[in-house]
């Protein structure tokens, strides 16, 4: 679904600081969203946790940087790091280029797949939310 320019996938779930996260059989990948991707602008830096960090939901575990901005990534849900996008390391501006297909950043085993329901998902909330951000940015 497109929102005002910005590109949001219906059938992902959102995390409220604009991180996405698709269900993969088991696994949950998570990358950053396209209107977090545009507000930031180039992606220069991925700070990549190793693999087997435990993870809580709604604590930071990694950051993200570009030329203007410092980002805080933070759990989506409880769980485990199972793999980080390495690719990044070498080319951060994948985010930029692609954020819901090369761009991913981190493999995540979940302890409960319960608690996606605590995520933004609904399409009717996602648009909510997204407008609300899009106003909340430009006063700032």
């Amino acid at each position: 679904m497109e929102i005002q320019g910005y590109e949001m996938p219906e059938e992902l779930y959102y995390e409220p600081n604009h991180y996405w996260v698709r269900v993969e059989n088991d696994l949950l990948v998570m990358g950053m969203d396209d209107f977090a991707q545009k507000m930031a602008g180039d992606i220069v830096f991925v700070q990549l946790p190793f693999e087997g960090k435990k993870l809580k939901a709604g604590k930071k575990f990694a950051q993200v940087e570009s030329g203007k901005w410092l980002g805080k990534v933070y759990a989506p849900v409880n769980g485990e790091l199972l793999e980080s996008n390495e690719a990044l390391e070498a080319e951060p501006s994948l985010i930029n280029q692609d954020p819901y297909g090369k761009g991913w950043m981190f493999k995540i085993k979940p302890a409960d797949k319960g608690e996606l329901s605590n995520l933004i998902h609904d399409p009717a909330a996602i648009e909510k939310w997204v407008l609300e951000d899009i106003e909340k940015y430009k006063q700032d």
